[in-house]
């Protein structure tokens, strides 16, 4: 594809590439301005992420913590394990839709036993060159993904714009001007996180009563510890984790993939896809391995801390897992107006 076509067609879906996609971490803490940037972008990221756990916890039929822990676990992990700078991994809806019915069915042990046997046959997967596929998706495929998953978000959110108190749409309204227009003035703050800080300052100064995050569940108060799912290691079980698990780890993976081929695009710098693929089996099982429900990459919050953010290490992923694990052990956080735009994925 002939270079300016190229640039038209990434600044019509997924916006106008960068030429800092090489910056690494060691860049970022030698030049504070950089590290404000990766910091402040966690932060962004932590912030949105907490109403999509609570949220995905019960589209999978557990408790609101079991999505928070995996996503607190699966972001530090992936930081580290990850193929992908600045892309971000953490509990999702497509994950949760698979391997609800385990949950349903089975309880909460059964459902981690399939999230660490995802993230084993995830790390097969990897190993035996699975990313390698992803050279045969064309731009046509990625176009209509990113298109298609902007029409899905669009239309989840509208469910939290019916019903609700009048003061909701001139909120909203001005949380996207701010995020429209903030960033003429200056991009050294992410505008999502002036949004987030000044309509909720508006909402708790003003006692503007408006549906919050708290309303999508309750804000465990715990922290995660270890947990081992005691399931019996028998061929029954084998049977009654496999497919999902199977079907897990695909999914997972395909999402995760074309993900890091768009943060590719958009940075213009390469990633290592096998990598990738065993890192997230890795997260997985890391998730298991506090009671997680497991997930992979996000195509939103990843938007969110690439394009919007400006983030380009993985300090942002590590610091967004970070900040989330504070942030909910704040007690203002359920207090929070809006359920951020949250990715049906």
């Amino acid at each position: 594809m002939p270079a300016g076509l190229k640039q038209l067609v990434l600044a019509a879906t997924v916006g106008v590439p960068t030429n800092d996609g090489n910056v690494r971490v060691r860049d970022a803490l030698r030049r504070p301005s950089l590290l404000t940037r990766e910091l402040l972008a966690g932060l962004v990221v932590g912030l949105a992420l907490i109403p999509e756990a609570i949220s995905f916890s019960i589209v999978a039929g557990v408790n609101p913590s079991v999505g928070l822990y995996s996503s607190v676990i699966m972001a530090i992990v992936i930081s580290i394990t990850g193929g992908r700078r600045a892309m971000i991994s953490a509990a999702t809806g497509s994950i949760a839709l698979v391997v609800a019915p385990v949950a349903r069915a089975h309880g909460l042990d059964y459902l981690v036993a399939t999230v660490m046997l995802a993230g084993i046959l995830q790390i097969v997967l990897g190993a035996v060159g699975f990313a390698k596929l992803m050279r045969f998706i064309p731009r046509s495929v990625m176009v209509g993904f990113v298109n298609a998953l902007a029409i899905l978000i669009f239309i989840a959110q509208l469910p939290h714009l019916t019903n609700v108190p009048w003061m909701v749409y001139p909120l909203v309204a001005l949380g996207i001007l701010i995020i429209v227009l903030f960033p003429r003035l200056t991009k050294a703050v992410p505008a999502p996180l002036i949004a987030v800080i000044a309509i909720t300052a508006i909402t708790m100064l003003g006692s503007v009563h408006v549906p919050t995050v708290g309303d999508d569940g309750k804000v465990p108060a715990g922290l995660p510890g270890l947990f081992f799912p005691h399931v019996p290691l028998t061929m029954q079980t084998l049977t009654i984790i496999g497919p999902f698990a199977l079907a897990a780890a695909l999914v997972g993976l395909v999402e995760s993939l074309m993900t890091a081929r768009l943060v590719d695009d958009i940075t213009e710098s390469g990633s290592d896809k096998t990598r990738e693929s065993i890192g997230q089996g890795i997260a997985q099982i890391a998730s298991g391995l506090f009671g997680g429900m497991g997930g992979c990459g996000m195509i939103g919050q990843t938007m969110i801390n690439v394009r919007e953010s400006g983030a380009r290490t993985r300090l942002s992923t590590f610091s967004a897992g970070v900040f989330l694990l504070l942030l909910w052990r704040c007690s203002m956080i359920s207090s929070m107006p809006f359920r951020w735009p949250r990715s049906p994925l």
